[in-house]
């Protein structure tokens, strides 16, 4: 396998791709459910939708910023390396990994869930699993023949994601009840949702998962032509699509299906598609979701390889993390992750450990907020120690950035709630032990390599 940049292929990643790797990556299986979270709050989560897209635009300005300052692999893990040292760069390293590789997991379940509208059989826990494992290797594979099939995959998918959501964001504003979408009395709430800045609050929280992945065009950034431009403009405009997305589709289907009913629904965008045009949009939205499942899926298993090889390329992580094979592509980082990712489902798949598995799905909305805080905290640090390189104009404008975006991911944090946060915390302690043996082994490396050489 080589092992050097000089074999990586760059420039195979245009404006498009990486588009569609955010809008990909941010548009999954969670998109489908979040009409029927969001409707005892009724016209209230206008104003999360506000809040937390107001949030990812600040939080995409801040990757475009960085990117353009560093367009190096690894996206977050680089920028926060730069920023605060090696410690923190592989803290928020090992974080997004394991937000990755856990999060995919719950993709690829939830992909077979979708399937049985089409397949029965695969209600039975045995093909269950193994349509999940399945789908998670195949977008491995897909992967491992380089950016040019991932691109050619991606692009597909994402296009044919968006088509089932329009179709009801579209078509449900002529049969759209505005009633329906009134903002509740503070006793109609569901019960311990508090006031109305609470219950904003809580649907600013429960909208945030839409947004989780806003970054991804960072982490391949060897991988795209003219990175300093593309990445940033493909963050920026990647995020603009799914907010415009979800706002216009999501809030359709709150006016097409009556609160009452839609809090009740396990499908609520493919019920609303059944109302506006029959039995054969149920089957299409189904099918969309599939494929949203599909795409996402695709795009984080990208993601998978690329976050540690960044890392092991600094002998943060194991060296065999960091070769590529004969496409330019992180074989090692793919696998591992894949047999990680392919663990998590047979246990769920098992039945055992349900609950543990459901905090798991919390856990990775936490771990995928933390590497936010990181890398807004990281800009206001690169903005104190290098101020001669920005103009003054150019500097008030990124400490407001900044100071918005780090503060945003706080909140957001705190708003996963206090069982992820603990688990969390966990997590990200028991990567430190790693750490201290990565250092220990380099300084023997280095030893042996003076001692060979005197």
């Amino acid at each position: 396998m080589a092992t050097g940049e000089g074999a990586k292929p760059r420039g195979r990643m245009g404006f498009w791709t990486c588009t569609a790797l955010v809008v990909g990556n941010m548009i999954g299986s969670g998109v489908f459910l979040l009409p029927s979270s969001l409707a005892a709050y009724g016209g209230l989560s206008l104003f999360g939708w506000l809040i937390s897209s107001t949030g990812a635009v600040i939080l995409a300005l801040t990757f475009a910023r960085l990117a353009r300052l560093n367009p190096s692999a690894g996206g977050p893990y680089a920028y926060t390396r730069d920023g605060f040292g090696s410690f923190a760069g592989y803290l928020c390293a090992w974080t997004y990994w394991k937000a990755a590789w856990i999060g995919n997991a719950a993709i690829a379940v939830t992909l077979v869930g979708y399937l049985q509208v089409f397949i029965p059989a695969l209600r039975d826990p045995v093909l269950m699993v193994a349509t999940a494992i399945g789908a998670i290797w195949l977008c491995t594979l897909i992967n491992l023949r380089g950016i040019g099939a991932f691109g050619l995959a991606q692009n597909i998918l994402t296009a044919l994601k968006l088509i089932p959501l329009l179709l009801v964001g579209i078509l449900g504003w002529f049969s759209f009840h505005p009633e329906y979408l009134r903002i509740p009395e503070v006793s109609e709430l569901p019960p311990g949702a508090g006031g109305y800045a609470n219950a904003i609050a809580t649907t600013a929280a429960l909208t945030l998962w839409s947004f989780i992945g806003l970054e991804s065009a960072t982490v391949p950034a060897d991988d795209v032509d003219n990175p300093k431009r593309t990445i940033p403009r493909a963050t920026v405009f990647g995020t603009l699509v799914a907010a415009g997305v979800y706002i216009l589709s999501i809030t359709a289907v709150q006016g097409v299906l009556p609160p009452e009913v839609l809090v009740r629904s396990t499908a609520p965008f493919a019920d609303a598609a059944r109302v506006l045009v029959g039995e054969w949009g149920y089957h299409l939205v189904a099918a969309g979701a599939v494929i949203a499942c599909l795409g996402a899926l695709n795009g984080w298993v990208l993601l998978q390889g690329q976050i540690p090889m960044a890392t092991a390329r600094d002998g943060l992580l194991p060296e065999s993390l960091a070769q590529t094979n004969k496409y330019g592509v992180p074989a090692h980082g793919l696998l591992v992750s894949g047999v990680l990712v392919t663990a998590l489902v047979l246990v769920d798949g098992q039945g055992d450990l349900v609950d543990v598995f459901n905090v798991i799905i919390l856990l990775g909305t936490m771990t995928g907020v933390v590497p936010y805080a990181f890398c807004t905290a990281a800009l206001l640090q690169q903005l104190a120690v290098k101020p001669g390189d920005f103009s003054e104009r150019e500097r008030a404008r990124l400490v407001g950035i900044g100071v918005l975006g780090f503060v945003y991911s706080i909140w957001a944090l705190y708003g996963t709630g206090q069982q992820a946060i603990f688990w969390g915390f966990l997590v990200l302690m028991a990567g430190i032990p790693l750490y201290t043996w990565r250092q220990w082994r380099n300084r023997v490396q280095a030893e042996t390599a003076v001692r060979a050489s005197s």
